[in-house]
């Protein structure tokens, strides 16, 4: 009889709060409005930079992803390579290997090849050499995910997620455990 709401309580107090403008930032982006989302996605990169949080460079990297789509290549540029000193500042060596790799296939898509050349030797010297991520342990099978967090709305993919046990992995934008349900 109280178990329903007991239930409900208790998913509730373990789904992170987040922040509304992180919500809109990927409805921007899913709606091809890529400025809005850029502005959105500053806006939160700047102040998680005031707060040393860890998703900075995340927020970073997507405000430099929506400056290119919306055809300011520079100011994009500008904000990848924030994005990636960020998690080079904090220690994130796993998840700046995988961006890195990312950014500078996007750059060589859109046509950036100087720019991704420019991020491929300062990864270079900021990766030491044969560095590669610690292989993440993973059991028979893997759950399938849900292809955008429940919780933000964020894009979510294999290489970004943190799998917290078996079955359960955490949204890379806004920290929600993420399950096949």
């Amino acid at each position: 009889m109280f178990r329903r709401p007991l239930r409900r309580a208790m998913r509730r107090a373990a789904r992170p709060d987040v922040p509304p403008l992180l919500r809109r930032a990927h409805e921007f982006m899913a709606a091809g409005n890529y400025a809005a989302a850029a502005e959105a996605f500053e806006t939160l990169a700047r102040a998680g930079e005031a707060r040393q949080h860890p998703k900075t460079g995340q927020m970073y990297l997507q405000a430099g992803r929506a400056r290119i789509l919306a055809g300011q290549k520079s100011a994009g540029f500008q904000h990848l390579k924030a994005g990636l000193d960020a998690l080079q500042r904090m220690g994130l060596r796993g998840q700046l290997f995988h961006a890195g790799q990312r950014v500078t296939a996007e750059l060589n898509q859109h046509g950036m090849t100087a720019e991704a050349q420019e991020l491929s030797q300062w990864l270079q010297t900021n990766i030491p050499a044969g560095m590669t991520p610690a292989p993440v342990p993973s059991p028979a099978k893997r759950p399938i995910l849900p292809t955008h967090c429940p919780g933000c709305g964020g894009p979510l993919r294999a290489d970004d997620v943190e799998w917290l046990d078996e079955v359960t992995a955490e949204c890379a934008w806004c920290g929600s455990p993420l399950r096949d349900e």
